[in-house]
């Protein structure tokens, strides 16, 4: 675990809820964004429904960023070290901002 990352929600769907990872998450500090899971041989309620809703909006935003970077830029990590993926993603993540600012720039510029 890394000490610069001061976010302290994490966000997942629900494959990654489990007791463990939850007690893993409330002893590190960190704030459970999970999706719950429908109860068995029960329907889904309108409140989970909605919580789940709101928790999708916000993975959605993210994951959008990883898939244009894996499918439009070829973003692979396979390397030797950890500084030189790093190094990778890092020059991956600048690459995305600059396509995103020339794309909202131009946006901009056609009102």
């Amino acid at each position: 675990m890394t000490t610069d990352n001061t976010a302290s929600d994490v966000w997942a769907d629900t494959a990654y809820r489990s007791k463990s990872n939850e007690a893993w998450l409330a002893v590190n500090g960190r704030v459970s964004r999970i999706h719950r899971k429908k109860p068995k041989g029960k329907p889904r309620s309108e409140a989970l429904r909605a919580a789940n809703s709101v928790k999708s909006k916000i993975r959605a935003r993210v994951e959008h960023v990883f898939a244009q970077q894996k499918a439009h830029m070829a973003l692979f990590i396979r390397t030797i070290g950890i500084k030189r993926a790093e190094a990778k993603i890092t020059l991956a993540n600048l690459a995305y901002n600059m396509q995103r600012l020339i794309f909202h720039e131009r946006r901009a510029a056609n009102g």
